[in-house]
């Protein structure tokens, strides 16, 4: 059985460098060749500020775009994540997200894709590996840091990792295949 791995892009900020960011992983998603993989934009699933009038763990949704994010995480064996650091933290447009669903995450696996300055985004990761685990996600401790990202930006805009980010996001992947794979059994 194929496991579906969506890769989502949590920035929706004007001017963000995550669909760059995205697009490496989802290529290294690809040539790793353990998933069907899917890009996810957070920006195209126009999600407003937590505006369903009963709580996500009812899963009785009363608006199209909470019921096409739905769907869209139903959908999926795994995750990744891919978010920049603002102010120590994942974007609330993730966040956001996030809390808009409750049964769809259960019993999957995530990874974090983190940018940022010096940290990479270490510290967004953390918080996010958090919210993700109080939603019954198995977040994965194979983080993926890019440290001073934007130095791995080409003039068309494309980011160009190194060997080693493509190593640790390789890892990754491998550690997603496994959880997925297992925690198959327990949504069935």
């Amino acid at each position: 059985m194929t496991l579906t791995l969506k890769i989502i892009i949590g920035s929706t900020r004007p001017g963000r460098k995550g669909p760059a960011v995205a697009k490496w992983v989802e290529t290294l998603a690809r040539q790793h060749g353990g998933f069907t993989v899917e890009l996810v934009d957070l920006a195209d699933m126009e999600l407003p500020l937590l505006d369903e009038p009963k709580h996500p763990a009812m899963k009785d949704y009363q608006h199209a775009h909470t019921k096409r994010w739905s769907e869209v995480i139903e959908g999926a064996d795994a995750f990744v994540f891919v978010t920049p650091e603002y102010d120590f933290h994942a974007p609330a447009s993730l966040v956001n997200a996030l809390q808009c669903l409750s049964q769809e995450w259960r019993y999957k696996p995530a990874g974090v894709v983190s940018y940022g300055g010096i940290s990479g985004g270490l510290r967004a990761s953390q918080v996010l590996r958090g919210l993700l685990n109080n939603l019954n996600v198995m977040a994965i401790p194979q983080a993926v840091p890019l440290p001073l990202f934007t130095e791995y930006l080409g003039e068309d805009g494309a980011f160009n990792g190194t060997e080693k980010m493509a190593e640790g996001a390789t890892l990754m992947f491998n550690e997603l295949m496994k959880w997925a794979g297992a925690l198959q059994t327990i949504r069935a």
